[in-house]
């Protein structure tokens, strides 16, 4: 039977430090894929800017894919139509994809960083 010292200690009537370990894990776990999804997204950006400003063929199905997932976490804050900034003139499509889905991309990882490190024990 647990003394009131180990159950004070643990919250459990459990080995001491027992619960702890499972929170965390849990907590680097759920860190870890935070991080992983802020990648991804961050990775959609730079890919469908490099993609426009290589000018890929739109009809090919990843091309696409890569395109619109970009478009889906741009969160239209980055968007290459109407983000941060809009360049016109000659080759604005390439600019605007650059520089609205690059910054977009750095976002991505720095807000995922954070809460990495805020999720993380």
């Amino acid at each position: 039977m647990a003394t009131d010292k180990t159950v004070a200690a643990t919250g459990t009537s459990g080995t001491p430090g027992k619960g702890r370990e499972g929170i965390t894990k849990l907590r680097t776990v759920g860190a870890q894929v935070i991080w992983l999804l802020f990648v991804v997204a961050a990775l959609f950006l730079a890919v469908g800017a490099l993609l426009v400003a290589l000018e890929a063929n739109t009809d090919n199905g990843l091309v696409r894919f890569v395109l619109d997932g970009a478009d889906a976490v741009d969160l239209g804050v980055f968007s290459t139509d109407n983000g941060i900034m809009k360049f016109t003139g000659e080759n604005a499509e390439t600019k605007n994809a650059l520089f609205n889905w690059g910054v977009g991309a750095v976002v991505w990882l720095v807000i995922g960083r954070i809460l990495d490190r805020i999720v993380r024990p």
